[in-house]
């Protein structure tokens, strides 16, 4: 099978030019000018941008919390992917039995994700307590796994101590892979989130009170410091959602300290009035961390533009309004953390930030393509149109527009955060190994058509 793409903008890696694109059994393999071949398929993108598909580096596919489940799993979360531009994602996989081992939950993954998956995968390794066996453990998981990065927490009921995430940095380090942190301050969290209750103050918006960004920056703070320690451990900040917590991530970079920034669409175009929303319609946006005062966005943006955060992704981890959220009617504290995104992560940050100007089209690729592909030891596999690399491709039509609506998402979740933005530019054909599997809004991918992908060292 091979797929010519015609007369497109073409933008990759600080580049950007009209030109063709010759694809063969799912590789690009010549990139040129009037490239004249006959092909099983042409395509022509004359007027729209031609670009590597989208990698995003946190999801949360199949989770359960508790006795509550995702609505999105492997199959329905990479549609509503492949849908919005998405060729490759990272699950950040949840915690099993207490006591289990790291391999525990991968053999899990794998079996949510294999023959379901549309789009190409891989899975962070997850970390939810810390002895000899678990340090030991991790070298298996990264030289024979392809799992070469691990996530662990501050806060929740599997946190790691201070302690324990320096010695899983140490060790990640040597490995040559990264530690991946969700960074709240515990304490202040529990401590709030008590008094709260027992105040009676239980409304959506003391969620996002009980969690100010001090209890985030303080965290950011910390971990910055113990990868210090750690001999400068590469250090993953997931989900930064405030100004303050970039302030100690730009010092630390301008001293050359391996820390990257990842930043979510809700940080960027949502903010913190949303939890006074009438008819408790403030629980949809119960996540963690929590959405900031607005004047948090521009600063977030001019980060991005300048290199501070590397990267965008989703967090994505759905939960119907109905029944899910509204656990959390009388009392924030019992609503599921997470909210949808996975699918409009591109679709936004195309309209919003480079159609009005935030940042340019090759800045766009950087963050929700070739950066995270880079990071996390796919490229140039991923993340980049270059001969040699899989034909995971995306074309965005700059004069589509579009009125985001859960009527035309494809999540499998009774709302988004986003209903009613209309958008300028969207997605209109995602090509995954150079396999179409959406167009024009409507799958027609194949069920269990994603591959795993075993990843390796690669930080930037």
């Amino acid at each position: 099978m091979d797929t010519l793409i015609k007369n497109g903008t073409i933008v990759t890696e600080g580049k950007e030019f009209l030109g063709d694109i010759y694809i063969r059994d799912g590789i690009i393999v010549e990139i040129g000018e009037n490239i004249d071949k006959t092909a099983d398929e042409i395509i022509d993108a004359r007027g729209k941008f031609v670009l590597p598909g989208g990698v995003d580096a946190h999801t949360h596919l199949n989770i359960h919390m508790g006795d509550i489940v995702a609505k999105d799993d492997f199959y329905t979360g990479t549609v509503a992917a492949a849908c919005g531009g998405t060729t490759s994602i990272i699950d950040h996989m949840g915690f099993g039995p207490k006591g289990c081992n790291l391999h525990h939950q991968l053999k899990v993954y794998h079996k949510y994700a294999a023959g379901n998956a549309v789009i190409d995968y891989g899975f962070h390794g997850v970390i939810q307590q810390v002895d000899d066996s678990i340090i030991n453990e991790i070298e298996s998981m990264v030289r024979d796994e392809g799992i070469s990065s691990f996530k662990i927490y501050l806060t929740y009921d599997n946190k790691v101590s201070d302690e324990e995430a320096l010695k899983v940095l140490i060790k990640l380090k040597e490995l040559g892979a990264v530690t991946t942190v969700h960074c709240e301050n515990d304490g202040v969290i529990n401590y709030f989130r008590n008094l709260f209750v027992r105040e009676g103050k239980t409304d959506p918006i003391y969620h996002a009170l009980s969690r100010p960004e001090e209890s985030e920056s303080e965290a950011v703070n910390r971990m910055i410091s113990l990868a210090d320690v750690a001999g400068d451990a590469p250090l993953y900040i997931v989900h930064v959602s405030c100004e303050k917590s970039m302030e100690h991530i730009v010092k630390a970079q301008r001293q050359d300290k391996n820390v990257m920034a990842e930043t979510c669409p809700q940080y960027l175009f949502l903010d913190e009035t949303m939890y006074r929303e009438k008819n408790l319609q403030g629980l949809k946006y119960i996540m963690s961390p929590p959405l900031r005062k607005k004047e948090n966005q521009d600063l977030l943006w001019k980060d991005i533009s300048n290199n501070n955060i590397q990267v965008v992704a989703t967090d994505h981890c759905p939960f119907d309004f109905k029944g899910d959220k509204q656990r959390g009617k009388d009392d924030f504290t019992k609503c599921p953390n997470g909210g949808p995104g996975i699918e409009t992560r591109i679709p936004l940050l195309f309209s919003e930030g480079v159609m009005k100007g935030r940042i340019d089209i090759k800045k766009f690729v950087t963050i929700v393509s070739t950066n995270p592909a880079k990071i996390f030891g796919l490229y140039p596999k991923k993340g980049t149109i270059g001969v040699g690399s899989d034909a995971d491709i995306i074309i965005i039509d700059p004069e589509k527009e579009v009125t985001l609506s859960k009527a035309m998402l494809h999540e499998n979740v009774d709302y988004t955060p986003y209903e009613g933005i209309k958008l300028k530019g969207y997605p209109v054909l995602t090509m995954v190994r150079g396999k179409v599997v959406a167009r024009d809004n409507v799958f027609v991918g194949e069920k269990g058509y994603g591959e795993y992908l075993s990843r390796k060292s690669n930080i930037l």
